[in-house]
């Protein structure tokens, strides 16, 4: 289990409040209330389509790339609305990492993907030397168990190595920047259970410092990696609780079905 700050009094990392989204006449989602305590893994399951990636997406504004993307309601990452006036997209961004269901490491090799971000952002505020350079790649690439792998390949193109290691090197291009949140859609999807394995132990290894938020239709996942869980369903949060009493005795029939294979 992740370990970290749960209980009633933990302070959150996410809270939205009435959050609604449509894709052009499309509503995606219905007063979406979540959330997320601070320094723990939580995972949202739910069938396909019922609004978990553009939960994900709305949290650090990515969904608002599509023009036809309309929101109401808040979204806060530690207590301030991503959406109010005067925040940065940049800024919410370096705040709130995300990972894809499929590596996107950059064409260029290790060392350029995991301090592209660390020379973007810090380059803004003053010069950085090469010996921070060195010792961000290295304290990245140690924490998301990949520096032994890749300490003798790190000026190689980070597309020769497996796809565990770029999803791996992909959390590690977030981590220089020093986010306070991880979003993760699906991030084991395109790996093998060797791989899927290698991941969920990198992101015990990363909970407790960072919070943590996973999409994922593996339901053995779900209940190995988070501490807490959100189920959802046609757009709403049908359930959210504890990630052990949910999967031992679900409040709704909707949840016991979808956990049990009934739906979806």
């Amino acid at each position: 289990m992740a370990s970290g700050t749960s209980g009633p009094g933990a302070e959150l990392a996410i809270e939205t409040r009435g959050l609604n989204l449509w894709y052009g006449d499309f509503q995606a989602l219905f007063d979406v209330e979540l959330q997320v305590k601070q320094g723990i893994v939580t995972s949202m399951i739910g069938p396909s389509g019922c609004g978990k990636s553009t939960v994900l997406r709305t949290c650090n504004r990515i969904a608002e790339r599509l023009g036809y993307v309309r929101t109401t309601g808040s979204v806060l990452v530690h207590g301030e609305d991503v959406f109010g006036s005067g925040v940065e997209i940049v800024q919410v961004r370096k705040q709130v990492g995300m990972v894809f269901q499929r590596p996107n490491p950059l064409p260029v090799s290790v060392r350029a993907n995991v301090l592209f971000g660390f020379r973007l952002h810090e380059a803004r505020l003053r010069r950085v030397t090469a010996a921070e350079e060195e010792e961000a790649l290295e304290t990245a690439l140690r924490r998301v168990l990949l520096w032994d792998a890749v300490k003798d390949r790190l000026d190689r193109p980070a597309t020769s190595l497996s796809l565990e290691e770029q999803q791996k090197l992909c959390i590690a291009r977030l981590l220089p920047v020093k986010p306070r949140v991880l979003l993760m859609d699906e991030p084991c999807s395109a790996l093998d259970p060797a791989g899927t394995e290698a991941v969920e132990d990198m992101i015990r290894e990363l909970s407790g410092d960072y919070t943590i938020l996973i999409v994922t239709h593996n339901l053995a996942q779900a209940r190995r990696a988070s501490s807490e869980c959100v189920f959802m369903l046609m757009g709403r949060i049908a359930e959210s609780g504890s990630t052990e009493d949910m999967f031992r005795s679900p409040r709704r029939s909707e949840t016991a079905d979808y956990i049990e294979g009934r739906y979806g």
